[in-house]
């Protein structure tokens, strides 16, 4: 992961009230050519006027490549965030699904979880080396699934171990990964689990194959 802060008068009066955010970056190509990317705001310092953002650092992506030859002074246009949803309601407990594109959103929402919160987040990544600590006053429990990279498609690994974890009632799940797995973990979680519908957010964070790393709902009506 490749953390990059950006700073300047021009983030005065930026606002990000949901983790999950999501702002668009255009990544300013070798021709000039800008190419839009959603991400999410990872930490948000107003009184410092600086925006922190992760990078996961892979091949092939433009926005990858661009954080790994940012140097400071370079400059990066964003816009947003549009909108921000808060998820709200008498809460008793938070799951957080995940791949490593979801961990900007899975680590702000648990650091500023409230005090004692019971959360438990659940996230795929290639190995020991990709995973995080969080900083939070909430009851957080940590469980990491290890896969490569060439298979961040294949839900087969989450859904083993979400298998074997509690799901207790009023617990809100929140799920964002490549768009396949979050829509295989949305209907077990549907099927299997009997989580009500309006108890779950899943989205996808990618496409395999894809170009369009826009963030896209995986739910479906009704």
């Amino acid at each position: 992961m490749i953390r990059i802060t950006l700073g300047g008068r021009e983030l005065a009066g930026f606002t990000s009230l949901a983790p999950d955010d999501h702002i668009k970056i255009f990544v300013p190509g070798p021709d000039g050519t800008l190419t839009p990317r959603d991400y999410t705001p990872r930490q948000y310092d107003p009184q410092n006027g600086t925006l922190c953002l992760d990078f996961v650092n892979h091949p092939g992506g433009p926005a990858a490549a661009w954080a790994r030859s940012a140097r400071p002074g370079d400059y990066l246009e964003i816009g947003g965030p549009r909108g921000s949803q808060i998820v709200s309601g008498q809460i008793e407990h938070w799951l957080l699904i995940g791949d490593e594109t979801a961990l900007p959103a899975i680590g702000r929402r648990v650091e500023e979880m409230p005090a004692q919160m019971p959360v438990t987040t659940l996230v795929t990544v290639p190995g020991k080396e990709d995973e995080q600590v969080f900083v939070t006053t909430a009851c957080h429990v940590a469980h990491w699934v290890h896969r490569p990279m060439k298979q961040a498609d294949d839900a087969a690994d989450i859904l083993a171990a979400l298998k074997n974890l509690e799901i207790s009632e009023r617990t809100f799940v929140w799920v964002a990964a490549e768009s396949r797995v979050a829509k295989a973990v949305r209907q077990y979680l549907l099927d299997e689990r009997r989580i009500p519908v309006q108890w779950i957010k899943a989205s996808g964070y990618w496409s395999k194959g894809q170009a369009d790393a826009s963030v896209k709902d995986v739910g479906e009506a009704g």
